[in-house]
């Protein structure tokens, strides 16, 4: 199968580099190593029908009630320090593990332009702050103006490390731009290893007040294990704990759901026999900041939320805390 992308890197000498640039959506070659400039055109014929083929392979099947075509929009949003050829491994790799426990929907990556360079921290933030209006604009909004009574698409988003900062800039931004077409809703919106200050999650902050406007509900998983988040509070732009390190704040609105991956991370790391069952293809990028895509527990997690079926607190994968909003994630 191939893989939908919509880059936001723009290109030079034929390939994608690390800067910003106009939106192209792609669909890559399942035997591709890396997302090319070739995959995809611009203009408004090309868009029209790369939307297309995306909603049609979406569906899944009718809705019993209605008899209308139901379907799931999965959309991966990458942390900082990824390359465009690292991007693609982490989204078929989500997409394989997905797909394999029963995901019958269609999953979409919005490349921003980040670097693969560890110091380029600051780089990447402002370049993820410029690209940012393009994931609601060039996305999710022409996404919601396809949606007709007789077709009802879930969209949800995951989003790592950096990426949450994109989608929160993203959701406020437009906003703040008062676009025509501004009536779009996320329905699952998932935060892992989020690299945006916990307090900014807190209800009516005003950081936060379009992203939990325009979703259903807001997951946030997190670990006291990242290190990567400790670590980062020196040299990035400010020195607020991060809510992919600490969870949500307790004035976080009821849709918010926190998952503490803190016991379960730590004894992953811990315990090479869990590894080879929990982490059959190793881990894609830092073992205590990138193991989220890759790992058996958080995938049915995580596919249970995407389905919507189940109340939050009888998930398979969780465990009550006692005495606390926060539930744990458990190998069940």
């Amino acid at each position: 199968m191939n893989d939908f992308v919509v880059s936001a890197r723009r290109v030079r000498q034929g390939a994608f580099e690390a800067e910003p640039g106009p939106s192209r959506m792609l669909v890559v070659p399942a035997d591709a190593k890396a997302p090319l400039p070739g995959h995809g055109r611009l203009g408004e014929t090309w868009v029209k029908a790369w939307l297309q083929q995306l909603l049609s392979e979406a569906i899944w099947g009718t809705d019993a009630r209605t008899g209308a075509e139901r379907g799931d929009i999965l959309v991966y949003v990458h942390g900082y320090n990824n390359s465009a050829a690292e991007v693609i491994k982490r989204h078929r790799r989500l997409k394989a593990d997905l797909t394999s426990i029963g995901w019958k929907g269609v999953l979409v990556s919005f490349d921003w332009p980040s670097d693969n360079k560890t110091v380029g921290y600051l780089e990447d933030r402002h370049d993820a702050k410029r690209s940012a209006m393009q994931l609601v604009t060039d996305l999710i909004a022409l996404l919601a103006a396809r949606q007709t009574p007789d077709c009802a698409v879930n969209t949800h988003i995951i989003a790592h490390s950096m990426g949450a900062y994109v989608v929160r800039e993203a959701f406020d931004d437009a906003d703040d731009a008062k676009l025509e077409n501004n009536c779009w809703m996320i329905s699952q919106l998932c935060l892992i290893a989020a690299d945006v200050s916990a307090a900014s999650l807190s209800d009516g902050h005003a950081s936060s007040a379009s992203l939990y406007r325009h979703c259903s509900r807001l997951t946030n998983y997190f670990s006291f294990a990242d290190s990567v988040l400790k670590l980062s509070n020196v040299k990035r732009v400010g020195v607020a704990p991060r809510a992919g390190r600490i969870g949500l704040p307790e004035l976080a609105p009821q849709r918010a759901v926190d998952i503490d991956c803190t016991a379960y991370h730590q004894t992953l790391l811990a315990d090479a026999a869990l590894q080879a069952s929990d982490q059959p293809h190793g881990f894609l990028g830092n073992r205590e900041h990138s193991w989220f895509i890759g790992n058996r527990v958080f995938t049915l997690d995580l596919f249970e939320t995407l389905k919507g079926d189940l109340d939050r607190s009888i998930i398979a994968a969780r465990e009550p805390i006692s005495g606390s909003r926060r539930l744990s994630l458990a190998r069940g």
